[in-house]
């Protein structure tokens, strides 16, 4: 096997400009973002000591992401998705403002956190939509999961420096300036954003409506294996996302340094994955890659649960942060090979939805159940449940892992449309 055949497939960053653009702008959004997903709970810790009011930012988050999320995908299919984007890009950075001028303040006030966690997580579900549906436009069909792969590196790079360097920041310059580092990317991203081409709805597309996001919702629910690749990843979330507890399991562990390493240490996992995912360019079996990624991700999470070393502890979140790279790269590649790009808006709501709405939820179950029978109990037993639940859909929707891009009708469909567009083009 030659090296060539392992490492990333840089073909999507060679063949259009707008993907180099929205990954260079992740990149600096992701920095941001991660520097403040660090600071906010372990400021919410700091103010009130408890696991239920950091696990409750999910619960804050939630109604803002369904709501928005599904709207945001409407309103992808029927505006210009560029407008979408550099819009709510400008608002979050808004919003990192507020987090920073509260955090300035003699004593920082408890409540703008939950405020500034709904508003973000209401303006990520009406950007998301935007961005994935774009996605499926500008990169080739036989790049997706080429891109895909690059834009899992590129997020993982964020996550990886951003939560390392919040640690030590917040730890020694104080959350104002995890803050303002957040401020900076947004200034960033959004320059970055005025830069994209235009990327206008079809000329027969529908305005925002209820009747347009059922019919967005028949289409998904038509599906087995689309619905498998939201089932699979809304249970695994659920059940195996300990991210709320973090701060508690390193005063557990008498390793209150390793705090911002446990945040990123998923993201190493999913980053050494990806170093070597020119594999993945090859991979017809993409339902699989949904199957064994999370049932990995479940196992590495219990596990994390189980050990006591930090190390230990560490090095297994790395390969739990492998396992749900493998699974996010068979989900996103099932999602952009078969879904028609009229309907790509909707569907990207419901993704929004399916790969968020876990994790929220499970930050809430994750601090509840530390509550009630310690932090680490809490972690490996919502492990089992993952791999169980994971293990029970995949013989509950066969068609989800016997999924073939080569011989999937709804796949083939999209390759012919792709072809037929590009080459009237």
């Amino acid at each position: 096997m030659s090296l060539s055949s392992v490492l990333p497939d840089l073909s999507p960053w060679r063949s259009t400009r707008d993907f180099r653009l929205l990954w260079v702008q992740g990149l600096v959004t992701y920095f941001g973002s991660f520097m403040a997903m660090v600071a906010l709970p372990l400021q919410i810790k700091e103010l009130t000591d408890s696991p239920l009011a950091v696990g409750a930012m999910g619960a804050v988050e939630l109604v803002p992401l369904v709501v928005f999320g599904l709207y945001g995908g409407a309103l992808a299919d029927a505006v210009d998705r560029r407008k979408v984007i550099l819009l709510s890009e400008a608002a979050l950075g808004l919003l990192a403002v507020v987090l920073l001028v509260n955090a300035l303040l003699p004593s920082p006030l408890l409540w703008p956190l939950y405020v500034v966690a709904a508003g973000v997580s209401a303006l990520s579900g009406l950007q998301r939509p935007a961005l994935d549906s774009l996605m499926a436009r500008i990169v080739p069909h036989d790049q997706l999961t080429a891109a895909a792969a690059l834009n899992s590196f590129r997020w993982n790079v964020g996550a990886i420096a951003g939560p390392s360097l919040a640690g030590l920041v917040v730890a020694y310059a104080g959350h104002a300036s995890a803050y303002a580092v957040t401020v900076a990317g947004f200034t960033v991203s959004v320059l970055l954003c005025t830069r994209l081409s235009p990327a206008p709805a079809s000329h027969d597309a529908e305005k925002p409506s209820l009747k347009g996001l059922a019919e967005g919702a028949r289409y998904a629910w038509s599906r087995p294996v689309l619905l498998g690749t939201y089932a699979v990843d809304m249970a695994a979330m659920f059940f195996a996302f300990p991210n709320a507890v973090f701060p508690f399991l390193a005063d557990e562990l008498d390793a209150e340094w390793a705090l911002g390493l446990m945040y990123a240490a998923g993201a190493v996992g999913s980053l050494l994955l990806g170093l070597t995912s020119g594999w993945t360019s090859r991979v017809r079996r993409h339902g699989l890659l949904v199957v064994f990624g999370a049932a990995g991700w479940g196992l590495a999470i219990t596990a994390a649960g189980w050990f006591s070393n930090v190390w230990v502890v560490l090095g297994c979140l790395a390969l739990a942060g492998a396992g749900d790279m493998v699974s996010g790269l068979g989900r996103s590649t099932i999602w952009n090979q078969t879904i028609p790009d009229e309907l790509r808006g909707r569907l990207a709501g419901i993704e929004v939805l399916s790969y968020s709405v876990g994790p929220q939820l499970g930050q809430v179950r994750a601090g509840a159940a530390a509550g009630w029978t310690g932090t680490r109990s809490a972690i490996w037993s919502g492990g089992l449940a993952c791999v169980a639940s994971v293990a029970v859909l995949a013989a509950a929707l066969p068609r989800l892992v016997s999924y073939d891009a080569t011989t999937d009708a709804d796949a083939r469909l999209r390759r012919e449309r792709d072809a037929a567009r590009a080459a009237s083009s």
